[in-house]
């Protein structure tokens, strides 16, 4: 069964066992799931409000873009835990002739690179949708602003907790360019994720 599809009261269950998937980078996937629907209600909410009129063509591509980011943060819940299960498989591998060590330390680096990319491409859709969120403080309903800071703190969750599923898999990545790569990149869109974070919940408090 897709983690996805579990009933909630089902997954947690299951995080909370001693099974190690999912974990840490499916619950970071989740956090951001959540995020980004709290985009798409607050634009909902705001949608065919004549008070908003001029910001309605606004939200109604905010929805529109929130819900895309919203299924694609669904999949990276099950896509980490996949990646995961994929590297416990290759750490299995028989490792008894020479051959079978070659090809078990090959399947361990291709498993560890998918395992790096999969929490590396949350931090990419939660920072997308951290600038989202971003975009609707003024021009959403404030009955839930709220909710658009909830938001942020949710997505502000996925970025950095997927940022350090990304990093505890680094030293296994063997492609140099690659590894460089995720470290860069990586560190700059959590620094940008977590500003951003910073002035949607300052800017949602001063409202209050």
């Amino acid at each position: 069964m897709q983690l996805s599809t579990m009933k909630i009261n089902e997954y947690i269950e299951l995080l909370g066992s001693s099974a190690p998937a999912p974990g840490g980078g499916s619950a970071s996937a989740l956090s951001g799931a959540q995020g980004a629907a709290l985009i798409t209600m607050v634009a909902n909410l705001t949608i065919g409000k004549a008070k908003y009129a001029e910001f309605e063509e606004f939200n109604q591509k905010a929805a529109k873009e929130g819900a895309e980011l919203q299924s694609k943060l669904v999949e990276l819940i099950d896509k980490d835990t996949e990646a995961f299960n994929k590297v416990s498989a290759a750490f299995k591998l028989p490792k008894e002739t020479d051959d079978d060590k070659k090809a078990r330390s090959a399947a361990i680096a291709a498993a560890t690179l998918t395992a790096t990319e999969a929490p590396f491409e949350t931090l990419e859709v939660a920072s997308k949708a951290l600038t989202l969120c971003k975009s609707l403080i003024g021009k959403s309903n404030p009955n839930v602003a709220s909710d658009l800071g909830v938001s942020a703190l949710n997505l502000i969750s996925c970025a950095k907790g997927a940022w350090l599923n990304v990093l505890i898999n680094l030293g296994g990545v063997k492609d140099v360019q690659k590894a460089e790569h995720f470290k860069t990149e990586g560190q700059k869109l959590v620094d940008a994720a977590q500003k951003e974070a910073d002035e949607i919940y300052t800017a949602i408090v001063e409202m209050f």
